[in-house]
């Protein structure tokens, strides 16, 4: 699949769908709270996007069997939601969730402290976040897209923390994954160069401990093979003429 570029009618579509999907995400993290299930943010999370008249992007997709990855401490990604999971005050959980909107996705994930989390917890959440913003400097068209691989890596490696290698972010429209890959670590190429109308999941994977990880018997959820605490943040943008939009995050 090449790269696409998203026409007028396709980013205003695309646009709409990372409002419903930061709106779906704001109400989850009002609704999670110590005792709740991971079944029960999932359950939440679904009618949120179904009742926008959305399609949930990640239920069924490739046999995932929910529509919002809930991925709590060590679990980097993919976590399957359970009733027998519940969540506890001092939990971090990071809820990944798509939607689709007149046949075009968007995605995006967060990151939540539960209760009373350790500094080092809140740090990591932190420095994730801002890891999205560091390599979003270099998102616009002329630069090459291993410019925003290689901001993500240094910002995060600066503090202390180390960037997953086995997962990547990717582009977005009307397939959840499109090309390209998009690495959160410096590679050896400078990759594609950027130019208006690409739409792009970028999506840093971030360890406490080593970047290792390992897959659970489930084949969905993973891990840090450390056992290490783990977050995840992450936008749709668009290149636009001059830089950048963040589609599913108002500022």
């Amino acid at each position: 699949m090449a790269v696409t570029i998203k026409s007028n009618r396709e980013i205003l579509l695309m646009k709409e769908a990372g409002k419903i999907l930061e709106d779906v995400h704001n109400q989850l993290e009002d609704f999670i709270k110590p005792g709740i299930s991971t079944l029960e943010i999932d359950q939440f999370g679904e009618k949120a996007i179904r009742d926008y008249g959305c399609i949930p992007s990640f239920l069924n997709y490739n046999g995932y069997p929910a529509s919002i990855c809930v991925s709590v401490n060590e679990e980097v990604v993919h976590g399957i939601p359970k009733k027998d999971r519940i969540i506890k005050s001092g939990d971090i959980v990071s809820l990944d969730a798509g939607v689709i909107y007149q046949g075009y996705h968007s995605d995006a994930a967060r990151t939540y402290g539960v209760g009373s989390i350790t500094p080092e917890a809140s740090q990591l959440i932190q420095v994730t976040k801002e890891s999205f913003f560091e390599g979003i400097k270099a998102a616009k068209p002329g630069n090459h897209l291993f410019d925003i691989s290689q901001g993500i890596q240094t910002y995060i490696e600066e503090n202390g923390f180390s960037v997953v290698r086995d997962l990547v972010g990717h582009g977005i429209g009307t397939h959840l994954h499109e090309d390209p890959q998009i690495p959160n670590f410096k590679m050896k190429r400078k990759g594609i160069k950027l130019c208006a109308g690409m739409t792009l999941a970028i999506e840093p994977m971030v360890n406490a401990g080593a970047y290792d990880v390992e897959w659970l018997d489930d084949d969905w959820t993973v891990v840090t093979a450390d056992g290490s605490l783990s977050a995840h943040y992450e936008n749709t943008i668009l290149i636009t003429e001059t830089g950048y939009e963040i589609l599913s995050l108002s500022i």
